[in-house]
């Protein structure tokens, strides 16, 4: 079989050679991309893998393992045995080709880029070299929802954030069951992570791996046409079943995105039709709750997106630290926040921040989602070994604690986050928030959704509050409601401006329609803000240059350029600014009658040839009426242009009489009555137009009470949401709250059960040596009860010395050096006593802890075996003949004093020696040895055993030896009394 390959370059590269063909030409047809993850134990489970998937699948396989930068590995050469497939080992630059195995070399990270294989230098965090994680990364990005992940046996946890971008993207994950993985690290670090599409060993992923392959998803959108049609007409039932079973609305998330994700899941089960998959659903209640997690897209990571936390952390969050009161807490929003990395990481910059300032404040992180699993995991706070990649080695020592493969966010931080479970869109939300971080959430929504919610972030938050967005987000039209920070990393500022009406949707029964109060310009006096000089003089000199007046919308003169005293004059009485009343004979009815015209059609209305009495002449006018658009807060504005045509004089006095005496009387007499007549229309319309003006007085001072009423109504409104709101937070705190007191109430009964079974007695002090806390063995020793707790030790009377125990416990406390002794009570019982230092989780001292374990039996079975010694040493005394104690060794354990003198010898030459040794050898004589060494095993007893010896210093003797085995309990060796009788040579 061939050996491993490296791709050559094209000069190089034989042109029948497959491979290179496919890395010379691009490829028409896309494939898909296999990452598998493989550590300790991973060759076996390769090699199974390779001899049940075909050579000819149109897969390409790219392998990351654990390999050691000084060995060279031969994975290659051993795969080639199990596939047909050409294994190569990767080089930087290479473009990958289906039908191809390629492996990772030693001490190099790789990624792919637009299906091309890059190399990075390798490079370890913490320790910990993570290549798999690496590459499941930048083949989620590359390959989107057509990438795939598998991982194989190993130890430690790479390859479960990468498994979990894949997941995110929209791929396909697939692990090795964990019981039949050599090592199951890896695997079960991915399987806990609950982004797991199949559990199966080894030689059945093939076969699964290529139907899901086969399917229409992971040929991409354009081949799904028709079952984008399809779903219009089956989604509001998939819906239906989803929100039946979780209580959860997705018709309002993006269509496409929802789309995809059923394709998936049909994908994995190898479902063709929708209306088979609905079926599957309706009889799968396990498979909605999968569903539903899939439509969540629970992706995320500490520090996600690098630059955009520098931003938050350099720009942000100081600002909200420094202008926030000392003694109000800093509130922060994270909706949608899954396994909890980003909440995390918000309160650690936190943390960092305010220790850089100085400035501690209560700091409040509300964290919620959907998902109540996803929740309990963020609450427990374990998390792989692998964020080491994303979280820095200085904050994994603060900020973590590392225990075996996982890391264990501290207490410090997790106490800033409370989690809760909570619907977005149907729940009241958190309120008087400093900072909301919505990263990555709103994109799978669709427009109507999010014109509901960017109202409620902005009613949630305080004035100039945060708004933090996900780099593919933006505020959309509701730049009324917020301005940019930061537009690259999308950080928007809260505007000081009221929500409008159209904003609400019914579908938040917690965010109430609010009617703004009126924005009508009341009397001669416009709307704050509006430069009424600059904006008249600015249109006339544009458009007219002539004499022109400017009016509100009640037809009173605000603001006049030019003579207009030609055309207007001031009546008597009260000055009266409105322009018909002050317009001159001839100008009155037809300007009236424009101006209703131009504020009824909004238009430009002329009125020429109007004869005007100007002091006995008459001149002729045109008059053009405009409304005012520039100004959209100041609706009604007109401007009235007066443009002069040409001044006819009146004639001399003598001919004006001449020609009055010349006139008809009867025409003098009509031009009298009309007058008369004018005149008491006149005041007739003066009387109703101040009765009118009277009735709008009144009805501006309703309409004002109106106002406050309502202004009041509204304050009443917000209170309730504020009450209800925080209702909300309480209820939220009180449901974290209970886990943990649940959980401190098992620990705690766990303790009581472990230290009551011991029947070890214990007794916890304080740093004043005042009773914390007892088992109940203690009161054996001291006449406790439980409401001697807080006393101090001192004033507890016992069986045994107290105030030398009490000594004991303070030097302890003082030096920090435990100290153990053994004691007799005064009822005679013994104790062994511990005292040591009691150390918080945190490595406080806090106290001292004494624990009191009876060792009577011990001590009574001490003295026992010491009289049993000296018993036995009197015994051998008083025998008066030699005597010998030996052990199984034949070593001499003990002599008597007549033995010693009989034969002339010491202790030192006989005890602790080989009988044979003993003195000068003078005892090793071979019937001895027959006599010890094979009768005496065989016998328990054995009399009158004559031996003949010639002793060098008594000469010849017969000795009679007489001896018993003593057989001990239990696994010690027996002893050998040897009694020896000494006559003379007959």
């Amino acid at each position: 079989m061939p050996k491993t390959q490296k791709h050559e370059t094209p000069a190089e590269q034989p042109a029948e050679s497959p491979p290179m063909e496919s890395a010379q030409k691009p490829q028409t047809q896309s494939f898909p991309i296999v990452g598998i993850g493989a550590s300790a134990g991973g060759l076996e489970a390769l090699e199974q893998f390779f001899t049940n998937m075909p050579g000819d699948s149109h897969i390409a396989f790219v392998i990351i393992q654990h390999l050691s930068p000084k060995h060279k590995s031969i994975m290659g050469e051993l795969l080639q045995k199990r596939t047909t497939m050409q294994v190569f080992e990767v080089q930087d630059g290479m473009t990958i080709a289906p039908d191809c195995i390629y492996l990772n070399p030693p001490d190099k990270q790789v990624i792919i880029i637009d299906n091309t294989l890059q190399l990075l230098e390798s490079v370890k965090t913490q320790g910990i070299h993570l290549p798999i994680d690496t590459f499941f990364r930048s083949l989620s990005e590359d390959q989107g929802e057509k990438a795939i992940c598998i991982v194989l046996s190993g130890t430690g946890s790479d390859g479960t954030q990468g498994l979990k971008a894949i997941k995110g993207a929209g791929g396909m994950t697939m692990v090795q069951d964990e019981h039949q993985a050599k090592y199951d690290g890896m695997p079960r670090s991915a399987i806990d992570s609950g982004q797991v599409d199949y559990v199966l060993p080894v030689e059945n992923m093939p076969a699964e791996l290529l139907k899901y392959v086969q399917h229409s998803y992971i040929e991409g959108p354009a081949k799904t046409s028709l079952l984008t049609n399809q779903f219009q007409n089956y989604a509001s039932k998939i819906f239906a079943l989803i929100r039946s079973q979780t209580g959860h609305d997705f018709s309002h998330y993006k269509q496409t995105t929802i789309l995809r994700r059923i394709e998936r899941r049909m994908a994995v089960h190898q479902i063709d039709r929708l209306t088979d998959y609905l079926h599957y659903l309706q009889q799968t209640s396990a498979e909605v709750d999968i569903l539903f997690k899939e439509m969540l897209i629970g992706v995320t990571n500490f520090f996600r997106d690098p630059e955009a936390f520098a931003v938050l952390a350099d720009q942000v969050l100081p600002s909200l630290l420094t202008r926030k009161p000392s003694d109000m807490p800093l509130r922060v929003w994270t909706p949608g926040c899954s396994t909890g990395e980003e909440a995390y990481s918000i309160a650690i910059l936190l943390a960092e921040l305010m220790e850089q300032l100085n400035k501690h404040l209560s700091v409040q992180i509300f964290a919620s989602d959907l998902d109540a699993e996803a929740i309990d995991f963020a609450r427990s706070a374990v998390y792989p070994e692998s964020i080491a990649a994303d979280v820095s080695s200085q904050r994994l020592q603060r900020f973590f604690i590392k225990e075996e493969n996982t890391y264990q966010v501290k207490k410090q931080i997790r106490d800033m986050v409370v989690f809760a479970v909570q619907n977005l869109v149907k729940d009241p939300p958190f309120s008087r928030l400093d900072l909301i971080c919505c990263r990555n959430l709103l994109i799978y929504m669709d427009a109507a959704l999010q014109k509901q919610l960017f109202p409620l972030f902005h009613y949630t938050l305080v004035p100039d509050g945060v708004l933090f967005l996900g780099p593919s987000e933006s505020i959309g039209e509701f730049t009324d409601l917020f301005r940019p920070l930061n537009t690259k990393w999308k950080f928007f500022a809260r505007r000081e401006t009221k929500i409008a009406e159209m904003y609400v949707s019914p579908a938040m029964p917690f965010f109430e329609r609010r009617t703004p109060p009126s924005q009508e310009i009341r009397g001669n006096t416009p709307s704050p803000g509006i430069d009424l000089r600059r904006l008249t003089e600015k249109i006339a000199l544009e458009h007219y240059t002539l004499p022109c007046v400017l009016l509100n919308e009640r037809s009173q003169i605000l603001y006049t350029i030019g003579a207009v005293d030609r055309y207007l004059r001031l009546t008597p009485g009260e000055p009266n600014f409105n322009i018909v009343q002050m317009a001159r004979e001839g100008l009155r009815y037809k300007l009236s009658a424009a101006i209703q015209k131009a504020t009824k059609l909004q238009t430009t209305v002329v009125v020429q040839g109007l004869r005007v009495k100007q002091n006995g002449d008459y001149c002729v006018v045109d008059i053009t009426v405009r409304p005012l658009a520039e100004p959209t807060s100041a609706p009604g504005f007109l401007l009235v242009v007066f443009e002069e045509q040409y001044v006819k004089h009146c004639n001399a006095p003598g001919d004006t009489a001449q020609q009055e005496k010349e006139m008809d009387p009867r025409v003098m007499s009509l031009e009298q009555e009309l007058q008369s007549t004018k005149e008491y229309l006149q005041t007739m319309i003066e009387e109703l137009e101040t009765s009118n003006e009277e009735l709008k007085s009144m009805n501006e001072e309703l309409q004002s009470v109106n106002e406050e009423l309502q202004s009041t109504n509204e304050e009443l409104e917000t209170s309730k949401e504020e009450l209800q709101s925080t209702n909300e937070e309480l209820m939220t705190v009180n449901t974290e709250l209970q886990h943990k007191v649940e959980e401190l109430s098992r620990s705690n009964s766990d303790i009581n059960n472990l230290l009551a079974s011991t029947d070890i007695g214990t007794i916890f002090l304080d740093c004043s040596l005042r009773i914390k806390r007892f088992t109940p063995s203690m009161a054996k020793i001291f006449n406790l009860i439980q409401s001697d707790v807080g006393r101090p030790m001192s004033d507890i009377t016992s069986t045994i010395d107290n105030e030398q125990l009490y000594q004991d416990a303070k030097e302890v406390l003082d030096t920090l050096i435990r100290k153990e002794q053994e004691i007799l009570t005064k009822n005679g019982a013994w104790y062994s006593i511990r005292i040591m230092p009691y150390r918080t989780v945190e490595n406080v001292i806090d106290g001292v802890v004494m624990s009191f374990v009876d060792v009577s039996q011990l001590k009574q079975a001490e003295i026992a075996e010491r009289d049993a010694r000296i018993y036995t040493a009197n015994m051998i005394e008083v025998v008066r003949e030699p005597l010998l104690l030996l052990d199984a060794d034949l070593r001499v354990r003990a002599a008597n004093t007549v033995f010693y003198r009989t034969f002339q010898m010491t202790p030192e030459s006989m005890l602790n020696k080989h009988i044979y040794d003993a003195g000068d050898r003078q005892w090793d004589i071979p019937e001895l040895r027959t006599f010890l060494e094979e009768i005496i095993p065989h016998n328990t007893t054995f009399e009158d055993y004559k031996v003949e010896y010639t002793f060098p210093t008594t000469g010849t003797r017969t000795i009679r030896l007489n001896a018993r085995r003593i057989e001990q309990e239990g696994r010690r060796p027996h002893l050998i009394l040897l009694t020896i009788e000494v006559t003379p040579h007959e």
